[in-house]
């Protein structure tokens, strides 16, 4: 099949109409296949709206044309698409998770949620995942017969797991989550509605969390050119990029600065993806999976980068980490993010009536009040843009860092 035409669907493709359907029963749609409709239900939902206002590495107000959280959701879907189209998946299961992805991120990126962890330490921290999972399945009131958006439980089983299992199949926390034990959120909801935490997820799910590693990447290098914090040259200390680079130069030897860094970003997505499709094939050949169930019931998961494409990326991030998020420019304003976010938190915890009315806790045992105190609070706060918590910390403080 020449790259650029769908393929067929596979035999290891989710099906809509397969699905194991949703917590509270609903009538299908007489327009939509199951997971399409998942797809609209999170693109008209006010978190996704609110992406638009939430910072990737850059706060709204550096620039018009830096990523947002919601640019980059876009970006993800259209790779992960792509990807999808390529493998003959189900193109509307694998949207809906890379659209869903980044729901449940605080506002001010990463500097957010490593304030809102630590905030909320006692009371179990704060994990994104677990986050987005509470959105869909809870906090989104939009409908008069539920509460969150009622997804199938194949895309549920994607948010939570498209990075992988998060325990073995005795139940004990594994990956990411092994010091500091499954977050409460997806425990205790998985209790109503089993995603079997144990096993690896769709090919729809892996589609997406590795089309957010190609776009996280290569979308980071053209914002960090676009602010000036390196220039395309200083990324020829990698092989992979100084090989692009140097093809760029000999079929564009007059092109400017500018046009050079898009090139490189296109192409450097271009090999991401076909490393990926490459190194796909070769497990699927290998593993021959029948349904999705064989999927996820494989040893391992059979969407990655291969060795080489591994090395280049860890190459990437690497670079990134130093040149980009531990620019002192960078780092000061995320440093006084932080200090908004828990500012917030602190004022919100010790004078509940500071909070809209709707999101004040109900009176009960104290340790359990404590409890869910501090989790409605870092609700509230991780639904945030970066501008209405500006906003905030300039209508309950007398002085709010500038963030520049």
């Amino acid at each position: 099949m020449a790259v650029g035409m769908a393929a067929p669907r596979a035999p290891f493709a989710s099906e809509p109409d397969r699905s194991r359907g949703r917590l509270c029963d609903e009538s299908p749609s007489r327009t939509r296949s199951a997971f399409r409709r998942d797809c609209d239900r999170v693109i008209h939902s006010t978190a996704f709206r609110r992406l638009k206002h939430k910072t990737q590495v850059f706060v709204y107000h550096e620039g018009d044309h830096f990523r947002t959280r919601l640019t980059h959701t876009l970006e993800v879907a259209q790779i992960a698409r792509a990807l999808a189209r390529q493998l003959g998946l189900d193109e509307d299961l694998t949207e809906a998770l890379a659209l869903a992805h980044d729901l449940g991120h605080p506002p001010f990126g990463h500097a957010g949620e490593r304030a809102l962890d630590l905030c909320l330490g006692p009371y179990g921290g704060f994990d994104h995942n677990a986050q987005t999972l509470r959105i869909v399945t809870l906090l989104e009131r939009r409908y008069p017969d539920f509460d969150g958006l009622n997804l199938s439980w194949e895309t549920l089983e994607g948010i939570v797991k498209h990075n992988g299992p998060l325990t073995d199949a005795t139940g004990h926390a594994i990956g990411r989550y092994q010091c500091r034990g499954v977050p409460l959120g997806i425990v205790d909801f998985n209790r109503t509605y089993d995603l079997e935490l144990w096993s690896f997820a769709s090919l729809e799910a892996q589609v997406a969390a590795i089309a957010d590693d190609i776009a996280y990447n290569t979308h980071d290098i053209d914002d960090g050119l676009r602010a000036g914090l390196f220039a395309v040259d200083d990324l020829k200390e990698m092989p992979l990029t100084a090989g692009i680079i140097a093809n760029i130069r000999r079929r564009y030897p007059t092109l400017d600065h500018g046009r050079r860094g898009a090139e490189l970003v296109r192409e450097l997505i271009s090999y991401l993806i076909m490393a990926v499709l490459s190194e796909a094939s070769r497990r699927l050949a290998v593993a021959q999976p029948r349904s999705v169930d064989d999927v996820r019931r494989h040893s391992a998961p059979l969407l990655a980068f291969p060795t080489e494409a591994v090395e280049a990326e860890t190459r990437i991030k690497a670079f990134l980490k130093q040149r980009m998020y531990r620019h002192p420019r960078v780092v000061r304003v995320m440093d006084q993010a932080e200090t908004i976010v828990r500012d917030l938190f602190v004022r919100y915890r010790d004078d509940p009536a500071a909070l809209p009315a709707e999101w004040l806790p109900e009176d009960g045992d104290n340790r359990e009040f404590d409890a869910e105190k501090a989790r409605r609070v870092g609700n509230f706060i991780a639904g945030m843009t970066d501008r209405f918590a500006i906003n905030e910390h300039r209508r309950l403080f007398d002085s709010t860092p500038e963030l520049r």
